[in-house]
C-alpha cells in the first residue's frame, strides 16, 4: 500500500506519459487553427481531435487502474473527475461531428437539390 501523499513509481510514469500526451494534443490543436488544407475539411479536423481524446481517455482510464491496483486513493478521486470531464469532451466532439456533416450534407444538396440522396453521399 502507498503511504499518504506518496505516488509509485509506476504511477508517476503513467502521469509523465499522460502529461506528454496532453502536450501533443495540444499541438496538433494548434495546428488546427491556422489552415484546415492540412486536414482536408473541418470534420477531417474534428475526426482527428476526437481519435487522440479517445486515445486520452485510455490513457488516463489505465492511470486510474493503476493507481486503484496500487491503494492511491487520492490519485483515483482526482483520475476520477478528470475522466469525468474528459468524457464530456468527447461527447462534445463527436456531437460536433454529426452537427457539421449533416451541415455539409444540407450545402451539398442546396448546390443540387435534384440529386437523389444516394449521389449526394457518394453512394451509387
Amino acid at each position: 500500500m502507498a503511504s499518504q501523499g506518496r505516488i509509485s513509481e509506476a504511477s508517476q510514469v503513467a502521469i509523465n506519459h499522460v502529461a506528454s500526451y496532453e502536450l501533443h494534443i495540444s499541438d496538433a490543436y494548434l495546428s488546427m487553427r491556422p489552415t484546415i488544407d492540412n486536414w482536408a475539411t473541418g470534420v477531417k479536423a474534428l475526426e482527428s481531435a476526437l481519435e487522440m481524446e479517445k486515445e486520452l481517455t485510455k490513457l488516463l482510464q489505465d492511470l486510474k487502474n493503476n493507481a486503484y491496483e496500487k491503494s492511491e486513493k487520492d490519485l483515483v478521486r482526482f483520475l476520477g473527475k478528470y475522466l469525468d470531464k474528459q468524457k464530456r469532451n468527447t461527447s462534445y466532439l463527436e456531437h460536433q461531428i454529426v452537427y457539421h456533416k449533416h451541415e455539409e450534407k444540407k450545402a451539398q444538396q442546396k448546390e443540387d437539390p435534384l440529386k437523389k440522396p444516394a449521389e449526394v453521399s457518394g453512394k451509387d
